[in-house]
């Protein structure tokens, strides 16, 4: 069993410094969100994950959900600790207070959920998907819909899920085949999806499926795609279980990780059709599933940053302990922290995992911003702003997720790789969040042609002039850390930019070879972004030094953090510059039959 222990001090400096928590708890609807409340929330959030969650984490995967009977029995202690979040309403925690939520702006809800997934990351996708599902209803949905649903939703008692993908069907939604007939006052849905996560289970009474099909005169491709509700048990109008809906999990799979997650095979209406509630208008599905998918992207980002700092502690952790051999400079022998080689791993692990903490909450602060401001002006400012940053919280986050953990295994040496220590399952866990909720290719697709191109750049370049402003800034300070901060920051957003310009240049001609420089160009805003926000902690940091009653440690730990980053990370900029802006011609250069 591995231990977790939250970062509590770090995540209350990025919600509070980075991300701005309060001046969010101060718009409408999150005025009852006093610091107090915050600290407590978060405290006891961590609690259960380090006594709850992180205990069964390991002995979850040894086990993984399995199928019995035609149904799925979770993996012992999933039912305790899933009981645990419902006496505490948690699942709510950022649900609207009309339907029993908690009310709690979404970027407290983003610590929280850093905070589980760290501790256990197959488990707390079951209560991540069903808020996903919460927010699609609560966005989309009829009010007799919201009424039957949200409430049991929102206290744990029903679970939730997300259905898309069809084996002929996983990214390339426009073929899904699934249909919905319409009859009275519902649907009937018939099909078949994979990859549902949780999409069987014994956590909960009902599970409650948002699943996309077509109805008979839908126009083709996605623009004939609609939103169902469908429950595994049916429901009267009061919310009362009826007999079993025509749902029936097949089978569910086996993978590399996240063992204990049951990842289901779904059949629908094979005994003439499943019981379907349209969610909004038809033909309007997937535009109403963005509004839970992007929730997961972002929730998915999370997981890249928790399943990295999970395997940081770990790593962190064995290297205090282990003697191994005797470090350059050093008369006897000492633990491998000591190894150069070993310091310069975990501090790659450190300032990465702060500048993707740092994002991530930036990007969720920005949703509430966009959800609650009462502003018209700020709110759209910051919808453009969110949804910028959401496919590189995703794609960035996850990508450098597996990275790190993969560095948690080298530093354990022969002993990360067997099971026994468990740094092999965090890398195994990390390895699905660049695949699911949209492969990092799907992510850059997104951030290239909605975000970037749609606009111009005009949001991008915005945002990069805020970050050359620091820089500029931060080079000419008095404090040499600072001052190499600054400079690291000014040349890498200058590759930003210029990359930016390639792009708006080139797409219009050579949408092929822009597509091939989308990753590049993520991972690339993706570094800068991180180290932007490293760089207004260093700032906040040394301006802070000399205040009574701070943590002096803390600060100059944040400010050598930062200063690792930009010396290490942020230089990359002009390799992934390059890899856009030139790399990107060759790409395509061979055939298929000469690769």
């Amino acid at each position: 069993m591995t231990t977790y222990t939250p970062p509590l001090k770090d995540m209350e400096f990025v919600l509070r410094n980075l991300a701005g928590l309060d001046d969010i708890t101060r718009l409408p609807g999150f005025e009852e969100c006093s610091t107090d409340l915050v600290g407590s929330v978060l405290e006891e959030a961590g609690r259960i994950a380090s006594d709850v969650l992180a205990p069964i984490n390991q002995d979850g995967d040894k086990t993984g959900a399995q199928r019995v009977d035609g149904a799925v029995k979770t993996a012992p202690g999933w039912s305790g600790a899933y009981q645990t979040l419902v006496d505490g309403n948690w699942i709510g925690l950022s649900s609207p207070q009309e339907f029993g939520g908690m009310g709690l702006p979404g970027v407290v809800n983003a610590a929280v959920s850093e905070m589980w997934q760290s501790a256990n990351m197959a488990f707390s996708l079951c209560p991540m998907l069903t808020q996903g599902a919460i927010n699609a209803i609560e966005s989309c949905a009829s009010h007799e819909l919201k009424e039957l649903f949200l409430p049991k939703l929102a206290s744990g008692e029903w679970a939730g899920t997300m259905d898309l993908t069809e084996a002929g069907a996983g990214s390339d939604l426009g073929a899904i085949r699934t249909k919905a007939v319409k009859n009275g006052d519902h649907y009937l849905i018939s099909g078949q999806k994979i990859f549902i996560t949780y999409g069987d289970h014994d956590l909960t009474s009902n599970i409650i499926h948002l699943v996309l099909a077509r109805t008979p005169d839908a126009p083709p491709g996605v623009k004939g795609i609609s939103l169902f509700i469908v429950p595994k048990i049916k429901v009267d109008a009061q919310g009362n279980l009826l007999e079993p809906n025509d749902v029936e999990c097949v089978s569910i799979e086996h993978k590399l990780g996240i063992h204990a997650s049951p990842t289901a095979v779904l059949a629908y209406g094979d005994k003439g059709g499943a019981v379907g509630y349209l969610v909004g208008e038809e033909n309007r599905g997937l535009e109403y599933m963005f509004v839970m998918m992007n929730h997961a992207r972002l929730n998915v980002g999370l997981q890249g940053l928790a399943i990295a700092e999970r395997a940081y502690q770990q790593a962190r952790a064995y290297a205090g302990e282990r003697i191994q051999g005797k470090p350059v400079g050093s008369a006897s022998r000492t633990p491998i922290v000591d190894h150069p080689d070993v310091r310069r791993l975990l501090m790659e692990m450190k300032s990465e995992i702060e500048a993707m903490r740092g994002l991530a909450y930036v990007a969720a602060a920005a949703l509430d911003r966009a959800e609650a401001s009462p502003d018209e002006g700020t709110r759209e400012e910051a919808k453009r702003f969110a949804e910028l940053l959401n496919p590189i919280v995703k794609g960035w986050c996850t990508e450098r997720g597996i990275d790190i953990a993969s560095k948690g295994v080298q530093i354990h040496g022969g002993m990360g790789y067997v099971e026994e220590t468990g740094a092999a399952q965090h890398l195994r866990d990390a390895r699905i969040t660049t695949i699911y909720e949209g492969t990092t290719a799907i992510q850059a697709n997104d951030l290239v042609n909605r975000k970037i191109l749609r606009d111009g750049g005009q949001s991008l370049r915005a945002l990069l002039t805020e970050v050359a402003d620091l820089a500029t800034e931060l080079a000419r300070d008095n404090d040499p850390l600072l001052t190499d901060i600054g400079a690291s920051l000014t040349t890498s957003v200058e590759d930003a930019r210029k990359a930016t310009t390639w792009l708006l240049e080139t797409a219009p001609t050579d949408a092929r070879q822009a597509a091939a420089a989308g990753v590049p160009l993520l991972m690339l805003l993706g570094t800068v972004l991180g180290g932007y926000q490293l760089a207004r902690a260093a700032r906040l940091s040394t301006a802070r030094a000399g205040d009574a009653g701070a943590d002096q440690d803390f600060l100059a730990t944040k400010v050598k953090t930062a200063w690792h980053y930009a010396e290490v990370f942020l230089p990359r900029s002009a390799s992934l510059a390059a890899a856009v802006i030139r790399g990107s011609r060759t790409v395509m250069s061979l055939s298929p039959e000469q690769l």
